[in-house]
């Protein structure tokens, strides 16, 4: 195995596929990259025990085979390399491989790449088109509501609905929920759903751009795969059963106070009053009162903060807490400078939309004052 290559057409593929590797493993291998070389193009895989990225480039000068090098070293030798640097990669009989530069000189150890796991093709058992911009905005507007290693494994990751003309994005933590759609069509004959894991929602969210290529999205019974450019994603699903979101999700008819509200204002005055919340619980309460909304916070060592902003509202008196963090991050994901906020009373759910619309929809859970 032998080839030739720029530092800068051999470190882009590299950083892509970094990320996904863990820095401790049970299997040694996989703290490694995957090099194949084969017509006329070198791959390069990592992955672990749930998502796996392999990004590919041609080049012209190469002998075809296939090996595995540990990760942070060769990526940290190419970056350590001038910018304008021509690096040449081989193997000797000893499965070593050896790194030229100028006169930088490099052996790293190897292991052979038939002791790496990789990903077969998921078979086509459904197969639905996305924009990439779409799909971008799908995680962008919910990924925040994930949960972290919640012990219900299956909220720790984002549920896809994908019917024929519809596709929707839900992500809960069991204290706020985020919903996101948009209508398309998928080219689907039935409806299908899955849930992807956190880890592969948040590499996702960093490959996918603005552009509105069309995306090809292969799901399997036990993992989804698709291309993004010279990428291949692929990322096993969570078996388990999404929580009924829909049950809660306020219906806006039967929320009697309802105020539309400027999204930046109402969040720099949380920014401003959470500086003085707990920091073990993050309580503040919000007091709705003819126009105005107070929103004040207090800590154990007995200090303060009140703030207010002027609104439109007549309804009945209400005061009710959350969590700030909850609402800082909803109102900072929503996607219009204008939000509708809909209320019950003080222990039932906040329902937060974009002004007008209902195609995202962010709920949080009060919390006890």
């Amino acid at each position: 195995m032998k080839f030739t290559i720029t530092r800068e057409s051999l470190l882009k593929p590299l950083m892509t596929v970094r990320g996904v590797i863990e820095q401790r493993h049970t299997l040694p291998v996989l703290s490694n990259i995957l090099v194949v070389a084969r017509d006329g193009a070198l791959a390069f895989t990592a992955g672990d025990s749930e998502v796996e990225l392999e990004a590919r480039v041609g080049v012209d000068d190469c002998v075809e085979g296939e090996i595995t090098v540990p990760a942070r070293k060769l990526v940290d030798i190419c970056q350590a390399l001038p910018t304008s640097a021509v690096v040449e990669f081989s193997l000797d009989d000893d499965a070593k491989a050896h790194i030229r530069s100028g006169r930088s000189r490099f052996a790293l150890s190897t292991l052979p790449a038939s002791d790496y796991p990789t990903t077969e093709e998921v078979a086509d058992e459904s197969v639905f088109a996305i924009a990439q911009h779409e799909l971008k905005r799908l995680i962008d507007l919910t990924q925040f509501a994930m949960a972290r290693q919640d012990v219900r494994y299956y909220l720790n990751g984002l549920l896809v609905e994908v019917s024929p003309q519809k596709i929707k994005a839900v992500a809960t933590d069991g204290h706020r929920l985020a919903v996101a759609q948009f209508e398309t069509m998928t080219g689907l004959d039935e409806s299908i759903s899955f849930i992807v894991p956190r880890k592969a929602v948040l590499e996702l969210a960093r490959l996918v751009t603005a552009e509105e290529a069309e995306l090809r999205v292969r799901v399997g019974t036990n993992a989804v795969q698709l291309a993004i450019g010279t990428v291949r994603f692929t990322s096993k699903l969570i078996d388990g059963k999404f929580p009924d979101y829909g049950r809660v999700i306020p219906e806006v008819d039967a929320c009697d106070k309802h105020l539309t509200i400027e999204r930046d204002s109402l969040r720099q005055c949380l920014v401003r009053t959470s500086v003085l919340s707990s920091d073990k619980h993050r309580t503040i309460r919000l007091t709705l009162d003819t126009d105005v909304l107070t929103v004040a916070a207090n800590n154990p060592e007995q200090e303060t903060a009140v703030d207010e902003l002027e609104i439109v509202y007549g309804g009945e008196r209400l005061e009710i807490g959350f969590n700030v963090s909850y609402l800082i991050d909803a109102l900072a994901t929503l996607p219009t400078d204008t939000a509708d906020i809909f209320l019950t009373d003080s222990s039932s759910s906040c329902l937060i939309q974009p002004q007008g619309r209902s195609d995202c929809q962010f709920v949080v859970m009060p919390m006890r004052l």
